[in-house]
């Protein structure tokens, strides 16, 4: 236990939890209505009448109802009709809308004076979990509607940030969460295997547009199906679906607008005892009617309903969502991965940075196979999996200064990270608008996992304490709301463009090649292959170029000399859109394998703009994966990890606490694939 725990004796009732659910009451009438329910301990022997007045001043909206409270624990119910004449703005996910709030005040006004008052926050909109036939395909979709429009849901999966829970803040809080907005990000799964988190989490998912899929707490384990085990669940689920935060109880999960779904099980058990299952969707279904529930994570969703709670094939692609990891066959193979409904875990490991692996360890262990190495290592094979996938695509460190191999095999394996969850997120992304042999339309990408519980190996993007690794960097531009994608299929080049965007827009594709010679002669002869203007229609991805095999030929000719298919966006037409406009490329060959790739003689000059500091790099030759590494200074980059193919190129550094200019410089580390020998 690590909540403070508290004792006293009422005479007064108690408020133990308040809970509301917005709803849409009459559509054709565009009237919202909050349905609030609060449960009390009357501790008085008999009953107590009072009243309630529910006030949301910036709706004008303020209603009042007489109560009477019976001795024991108990409820009551109030529905709370929006004023009709007031214009309720929809919570909206981030990168679709904003997140507006209206502060609501609950009081609660009983005789003899007693009187408690409660602050809330109330956040409107409607949520769908859509299951429903796809011409030209069997099985069925599995994918969001938020207010009415269909969402791709972009994601990682939550775990407890610290393995003791009385260690993580507000702040610790903030910093992970706000992290997984700045990469565009726009829900997390909190992971069954885990913990109920606590207020502040949801609350500050509320104010940065961050929706939820939450798994109760069942985790990669068959569970006991006796009645005293169910009747324990059964006080859990009522617990943690309508949990309160008056002075001593918590709410944990339900008056938030984001949560989309509830999540029984993690991980597909195929002997699973099922009326523990049909219990909880019939006593969750009672209890929470505002939210869809799926008995497990990977599910076939209706399917799995149908097929009696144990699907026939749990991991068919038609249905539902799916789970895959996959660390032997080459991560650049987009035809690995499954053209699914809706890819809720995958991701590859990688090291932390070395200033964080520092903190846990010494000197001596500073081996990728000391044994400090093996034993932090808590996936089996762990270890040797990175080093097959960095062999596939690059050069292993054959340094004999046994810190810098340790370093770069760090650098190395986030790298490597970084670039195959690319590929295959970029895969879900753009499978979302066909269906090819009756499989795709992917409305989801969730990778696993987000953040870490401590100094080690694993799959997340943010490090114990926060600090982003490369794939996190990579996350900011894979899940950009416009995307340019290329993949290569039998010989040919084929350009996908992604929109999350709510309207079209007209852009323009520009593909063009870089060549592995110096910098001058690439600046003064980068040729443009093509350039078209598209119009990118929003909510879907379309292919945007139907001359790939002219591209791809004059490309694949010369593979010794050319590496990567840049594919970028200009804007045409006067109208500003409100985004950067993305870049991407795509390497036509192995690194290990290109020729022609120099050393680079990479510097940066630092200066200070405001609460933030500017880091103009100039680069001698093409950089491959650049990365910035400041050590301990918390904060980060505007970008990391890029291909730096102009002679200089600025990069922001946002402090997360007070730093200098000399500290940034001293700390400084520049490193790019060709400094890994």
């Amino acid at each position: 236990l690590w909540e403070i725990m508290l004792t006293n004796r009422y005479i007064n009732p108690i408020l133990k939890f308040t809970f509301f659910l917005p709803f849409d009451l009459v559509k054709s009438a565009q009237q919202w209505s909050l349905e609030i329910e609060s449960i009390f301990d009357v501790v008085s022997s008999q009953p107590i009448a009072g009243l309630v007045t529910v006030n949301i001043p910036k709706l004008q909206t303020q209603q009042t109802f007489s109560v009477k409270l019976q001795p024991g624990e108990g409820s009551i119910v109030l529905l709370v009709n929006i004023n009709k004449s007031s214009a309720v703005e929809s919570w909206w996910p981030n990168g679709h809308g904003k997140q507006t709030g209206y502060n609501m005040t609950t009081t609660f006004l009983m005789e003899a004076g007693y009187q408690i008052e409660k602050f809330s926050k109330a956040y409107f909109r409607t949520v769908e979990l859509v299951q429903e036939p796809i011409p030209g395909s069997p099985g069925l979709s599995f994918y969001f509607r938020i207010n009415g429009r269909p969402i791709f849901i972009k994601g990682s999966n939550w775990i407890p940030a610290d393995s003791f829970q009385d260690r993580v803040t507000y702040d610790t809080l903030w910093l992970l969460l706000k992290s997984a907005a700045d990469a565009n990000m726009n829900a997390l799964r909190v992971w069954g295997g885990g913990v109920y988190e606590q207020d502040e989490f949801y609350n500050i998912c509320d104010e940065i547009g961050i929706m939820i899929w939450q798994d109760f707490m069942f985790a990669c384990a068959l569970y006991p199906t006796d009645q005293h085990y169910l009747d324990s669940v059964r006080a859990e689920i009522s617990h943690q679906v309508f949990c309160g935060d008056s002075e001593i109880w918590k709410r944990h999960v339900l008056p938030a607008p984001f949560f989309k779904m509830w999540s029984m099980y993690s991980d597909d058990k195929s002997q699973l005892l099922c009326e523990g299952v049909v219990f909880c969707f019939v006593f969750k279904s009672q209890e929470d009617k505002s939210r869809p529930f799926i008995a497990s994570s990977p599910t076939n969703g209706l399917e799995s309903v149908k097929e009696g709670w144990l699907s026939q094939n749990p991991y068919d692609t038609h249905y539902g969502d799916t789970h895959f990891y996959d660390y032997s066959n080459d991560c650049w193979n987009w035809t690995v991965y499954p053209k699914t409904r809706f890819a809720s875990e995958y991701g590859f490991q990688s090291w932390p940075s070395f200033s964080t692996i520092e903190k846990a360890s010494s000197t001596e262990d500073w081996s990728y196979t000391s044994n400090f190495s093996l034993h932090r290592q808590h996936h089996e094979n762990g270890n040797d999996q990175m080093l097959q996938q960095i062999g596939h695509h690059f050069k292993l460190p054959q340094s004999t200064d046994p810190i810098k191999k340790f370093k770069d095999m760090i650098y190395l394996t986030q790298v490597m990270q970084a670039q195959c969850i690319k590929t295959e997120t970029e895969f879900y992304r753009f499978s979302q608008s066909e269906i090819i042999k009756g499989e795709g339309h992917t409305m989801g990408a969730l990778y696993w996992q987000l953040n870490d519980i401590w100094q080690a190996p694993s799959w997340a993007s943010l490090e114990y304490g926060g600090k982003w690794k490369l794939l996190h960097y990579f996350a900011q531009n894979f899940f950009a709301p416009l995307l340019p994608v290329a993949y290569e299929d039998k010989g040919v080049l084929y350009i996908y463009g992604v929109s999350d965007l709510h309207v079209d827009h007209q852009l323009t594709l520009r593909v063009s090649d870089t060549s592995i010679t110096t910098l001058v002669s690439l600046l003064q002869k980068c040729e443009k292959l093509n350039e078209h203007i598209f119009v990118w229609i929003s909510f879907s991805s379309s292919m945007l170029n139907h001359n790939e095999v002219r591209f791809f030929n004059l490309l694949k000719g010369n593979s010794t000399l050319y590496y990567s298919g840049g594919c970028c966006f200009t804007e045409q037409g006067i109208n500003c859109l409100a985004y950067s406009l993305p870049t991407n490329h795509h390497f036509l060959s192995s690194l290990k394998d290109a020729v022609g790739l120099e050393k680079t003689q990479l510097s940066a000059s630092v200066s200070q703009r405001d609460d933030i500091y500017m880091f103009v790099l100039q680069t001698t030759a093409i950089a491959p994966f650049v990365s910035l590494d400041v050590g301990s200074i918390k904060g980060r980059f505007s970008d990391n990890g890029f291909l730096m193919t102009e002679k200089k190129k600025v990069v922001v550094f946002y402090p997360w606490e007070p730093t200098s200019v000399e500290e940034l410089e001293e700390s400084l580390t520049l490193t790019s694939l060709v400094d890994v020998v």
